[in-house]
Formats: structure tokens, C-alpha cells, sequence
């Protein structure tokens, strides 16, 4: 789970970087921002990811080579009759879908993982990455649209049953890649728990830094008054862009949150400063937050 000081620290590099004096409307700028941000977690759930499928695909290729073997078998029974021409169809579309996941999986493990801290990789990756889990999707549905078509043909079960059984062992595979896809909607894998919380966490960290820009770009022109209140001759631009993001969300705070204190909201803002500002940014922040502090009170 992010800390508040996580959240305060993307709010604000955020309010930096899309600078509400210009530029890219900030709402244009917030996926951008948020895919530069989250890149090295990214890169680490990407190799955490594929190191998870590597396990999982192990035996995969025999499991798919049994299938191979008995599906010539099962289509020329089914290719003998006409009413079972549908079935037929499934059938061929499930092992066409089988093939495909193969070789998208052997795409992405001919990619050059070693380099994944080049931007390029992560992109190539995070995208063949997506293409499998819609591929087997697919695959999932075609499985079951031939066990439902099969079903309209009870005679057939025990003639098909192997070409079944290869199936249902092909399925336990994709049932661990779709946990891989949605760590989160298997909280109770624990080998899967690392994944899940870096998922979880780079989710609720956008989701709770972006309801902290949200609240400043809402109440901008009143945070801009009640800092034109405080400090002499108050012009956005003339304030270093750093210390301006981090008033803008301070004051935001002391605006719309009593619940919060004051002096934490203070002392957060000036650590902020020392970060990111410079070296009276703490000093700068401290002074103005403190006197908008008293009159809040």
C-alpha cells in the first residue's frame, strides 16, 4: 500500500510537470506522466510477469504435442457426418488458437529481456504481453464453445474423450495465466502475492495522487486568492514552479481538508521542498503555510 508521502511526492511532481500556466492541458498530460512515473515498477512486474509464465508454460509444449497427436483422429470421426460439421469447426478453431498462443509465447521469449531498462523493450514487452492474455481469451472461449457444442452429442463423449482430456489439461495452464493477467482477483495465490501487490499499489497510488491533483485543478483560482492573500505582490509565474505545486497542494489541503492537521500538513509540504526545491524552498514554504495555518484557525 502507498504511503501518504508516495502519494504527496507524485501529486506534486505531477503538478510540476504538466505546469497549469501552460502547455498540455493537464488531463492530456496525465497518462504520459503516469507511464514515465511508474516505468521502473513497471519494468520490475514485467520481469517478476515473465519469469511467472516461464513456470507456468513448463510442459506446456508436450501437453500441446498429446493434443496434436489425437485431434487427426477425433476431426476424421467428426468429418464422417454431416450434423457434426459445427463441431468439426470448434474443434479446428480451438487448435488454431492453440497454435497462435505458441507462437506469440515464443516471440516474447526470443525478446531481448536482458534489456529491459531499454524504453523500447518495456514497450514491446508490456504489449506482446497483452496480445498472449488476448489470445488465450480467445482460446478459453473456443474450449468452451467446443465442450458446449459437444454437448448436444452425448454419443460422441466417450470418442472424444481424449482429445477432451488434452484439452482440460491445456486449460489448467490458462487458468494460471489469466491469476498472471489478474493477481488482484486471486488474493489467495500466495505465490502470486508479489505480483498482486505491486498491481495493487501502482493502482491505488494513481488513484489516490490523482484525486489530489483533481482537488487543486478544481479549486485553482481559489487556492491562487488565498495565496495572493499571503504573499506580497502574488503572481503564479513569479514563484518557482517546484514551490508553486507544492503551495497549490498544501493549500489545497488547508482549504478543503479540516480533518487534517495543520502542522502535518506543514511539515510534509516543507519535506517536499527539500526534495524537490531548492535550498529555501523549505524555508519559502514553511513561512507562507504557517501564516494561511493561523488565519484557517
Amino acid at each position: 500500500m502507498p504511503s501518504r508521502r508516495q502519494i504527496r511526492e507524485a501529486a506534486v511532481q505531477f503538478l510540476y510537470c504538466a505546469d497549469l500556466e501552460g502547455g498540455a492541458p493537464a488531463e492530456e498530460y496525465r497518462n504520459t506522466f503516469w507511464e514515465l512515473l511508474t516505468e521502473p515498477d513497471r519494468r520490475r512486474h514485467l520481469q517478476s510477469t515473465f519469469r511467472a509464465l516461464e513456470h507456468i508454460t513448463q510442459g506446456r509444449q508436450d501437453r500441446l504435442l498429446e493434443l496434436s497427436e489425437r485431434a487427426p483422429v477425433a476431426l476424421a470421426r467428426l468429418n464422417a457426418a454431416t450434423e457434426t460439421q459445427a463441431l468439426k469447426k470448434v474443434l479446428q478453431d480451438t487448435l488454431q488458437y492453440e497454435s497462435l498462443w505458441s507462437i506469440q509465447w515464443e516471440k516474447i521469449r526470443k525478446m531481448p529481456l536482458s534489456d529491459v531498462d531499454n524504453d523500447s523493450v518495456v514497450g514491446q514487452l508490456e504489449a506482446a504481453l497483452k496480445q498472449l492474455y488476448a489470445i488465450d481469451r480467445d482460446l478459453i472461449n473456443a474450449r468452451r464453445n467446443f465442450q458446449q457444442t459437444l454437448d448436444d452429442f452425448p454419443v460422441l463423449r466417450p470418442l472424444l474423450e481424449s482429445v477432451t482430456a488434452s484439452m482440460r489439461r491445456m486449460q489448467r495452464i490458462s487458468d494460471r495465466v489469466q491469476m498472471l493477467e489478474n493477481p488482484n482477483l486471486f488474493p489467495e495465490q500466495t505465490d502470486l502475492k508479489h505480483l498482486c501487490t505491486s498491481h495493487t499499489d501502482l493502482i491505488q497510488l494513481r488513484s489516490e495522487a490523482d484525486l489530489m491533483v483533481d482537488a487543486v485543478l478544481q479549486h485553482k483560482e481559489r487556492i491562487d486568492q488565498t495565496l495572493a492573500g499571503v504573499i506580497q505582490n502574488f503572481s503564479p509565474e513569479r514563484i518557482d514552479p517546484v514551490d508553486r505545486a507544492i503551495l497549490r497542494l498544501s493549500t489545497s489541503e488547508l482549504l478543503t481538508r479540516p480533518e487534517l492537521s495543520a502542522k502535518i500538513v506543514i511539515n510534509e509540504a516543507v519535506d517536499l521542498a527539500k526534495k524537490f526545491g531548492s535550498n529555501d524552498s523549505g524555508r519559502f514554504v514553511n513561512g507562507i503555510l504557517d501564516q494561511l495555518a493561523k488565519e484557517r484557525s
